[in-house]
């Protein structure tokens, strides 16, 4: 069995490099079809690379380049993938294709998203996408897919947020007021995503920030900002009142309304 297996792969491998050779262009193509079925995907975008630009303005152009593209993704390459992709759905718009163009296109650049500590401007380039498909294409059927792609992409940019507002919490005073950094940064985040899941730790993050700034503040300047931590201390508990943080920033509360009170 294993010899027959190998005399298969060695016979394959013999005809692709006759393929290689050949200017039969169509014969090229038809190996490059079946090798994609084969899964086969770096000998078909191999062969179509060459094809592709010969095959302009014929009847094959269209399928060839849908092809070369799908065949990038398949290979898990998604750059070169969205780049034939989106070459394809330019130049045409309403092809057979343009739909799964579009879609694929930014679900590959999904996939290849980064964790949120790293540059998130492939995140960003991904939700344009899916986005346009969504705007494109309303009714398809891979919609809910884009949407919840988009949704966890939002998050992933949320997240990146809520980590750079931790980190400017975390310094203090370290060469600034680093909580007021804190408090820009998250409360950015949630005007730019209102719906995000994190929503209720940035909330939390402010309310701890401007209750930190407060407490270390010089005295002339206590009264009012303990008054800042009161505003955003009913901020929070009318969006989060059964916040697992609720004991928290009631403590808080007592201490700054205290501060600002006597009482």
């Amino acid at each position: 069995m294993v010899m027959v297996m190998l005399a298969a792969v060695l016979s394959g491998c013999g005809e692709y490099n006759k393929v290689l050779k050949s200017n039969d262009l169509e014969y090229k193509y038809a190996y490059a079809k079946r090798a994609f079925e084969q899964k086969r995907y770096a000998q078909t975008y191999t062969i179509l690379t060459d094809l592709v630009p010969i095959f302009r303005g014929t009847d094959k152009a269209e399928e060839s380049l849908y092809l070369l593209a799908l065949s990038y993704y398949e290979n898990k390459d998604y750059l070169n993938a969205g780049t034939y992709f989106k070459q394809y759905y330019q130049r045409y718009p309403r092809g057979q294709y343009a739909e799964l163009a579009r879609f694929y296109t930014g679900y590959g650049y999904y996939l290849d998203s980064p964790d949120p500590q790293l540059d998130q401007s492939e995140t960003l380039r991904a939700m344009e996408e899916l986005q346009a498909f969504i705007d494109y294409f309303p009714k398809s059927d891979k919609v809910s897919i884009a949407q919840n792609a988009v949704f966890e992409m939002q998050d992933k940019l949320v997240l990146k947020e809520l980590q750079n507002a931790t980190l400017y919490y975390n310094l203090g005073n370290y060469m600034g007021n680093n909580y007021e950094s804190a408090v820009i940064t998250a409360k950015n985040a949630i005007k730019s995503y209102p719906y995000s899941k994190y929503k209720e730790e940035l909330e939390m993050l402010v309310l701890r920030a401007r209750f930190k700034e407060a407490s270390e503040s010089v005295e002339e300047k206590k009264t009012e900002r303990f008054r800042t931590v009161i505003d955003e201390y009913y901020g929070f508990i009318n969006d989060f009142p059964d916040s697992k943080d609720r004991k928290e920033a009631d403590n808080i509360y007592k201490i700054a309304n205290k501060r600002v009170n006597g009482n």
